[in-house]
């Protein structure tokens, strides 16, 4: 068993990634909504999630994100609405792929630790993801993270402590596995937890060379996780 018992992990950008491109989603929403752009997808990673108010629906979620983006780029909101409509016609949330080594890294720790996942995001949508990565059923513990049925997102420490409970695991003998520094890394950290950080990469935008809390460990893709397990 090594130095953990369990091990948890996010979903999104960790475990999986979407099949549409942020270009290809900025694109269309601007287009559906007949705007030139008033931003762009980089302004959009820039903001931190864990710094909006908490929404209890998709639609919610990217008014706060677009409100964010245009008080950092000086836009008017005044179309703010619009473009979170547009953005929930657009995306498919569940077109998601494995993400380069994940699947690798889960059926790893499957053989060898109890497992589970802590995800931002309502029930339905996020287990349609699961199905479609044929992992629905690869978790002793599943938390969802969502306002509306009662548990705070990350990093709240709710959501792992549910985890923990579910697993019957100590916090310092659980690794937390996750792409969001501020929502996996703190969240785990906050809730006793050793964190694993492997953020996603993206051409126009470097992660953090020096993030506050350190992450115990940070990884460079997810065929790393061995190394740290």
């Amino acid at each position: 068993m090594g130095e953990f018992d369990a091990v948890c992990f996010d979903l999104d950008s960790t475990l999986c990634v979407a099949e549409q491109s942020d270009a290809e989603i900025h694109a269309a929403v601007f287009d559906r909504v007949g705007l030139d752009p008033l931003f762009s997808p980089a302004d959009v990673r820039a903001v931190d999630s864990t710094d909006l108010p908490t929404a209890h629906s998709d639609r919610e979620f990217y008014e706060h994100l677009y409100r964010a983006v245009c008080a950092d780029v000086g836009a008017d909101p005044t179309h703010v609405p619009e473009l979170a409509e547009a953005t929930v016609e657009v995306v498919d949330e569940t077109a998601v792929a494995f993400r380069e080594g994940a699947r690798e890294a889960l059926d790893h720790v499957r053989e060898r630790h109890e497992v589970g996942l802590v995800t931002n995001g309502g029930e339905a949508t996020q287990s349609a993801k699961l199905e479609r990565l044929g992992i629905a059923d690869a978790f002793d513990a599943t938390v969802f993270c969502d306002p509306a049925n009662g548990v705070e997102p990350k990093p709240d420490t709710e959501p792992f402590e549910r985890a923990l409970a579910e697993l019957d695991a100590p916090p310092e003998r659980t690794l937390y596995v996750g792409d969001s520094h501020g929502a996996d890394v703190v969240g785990a950290h906050r809730a006793g937890l050793e964190s694993a950080w492997v953020p996603l990469v993206r051409h126009d935008a470097a992660p953090p060379a020096d993030p506050d809390p350190a992450p115990t460990h940070r990884l460079d893709g997810m065929g790393e996780l061995r190394g740290v397990l």
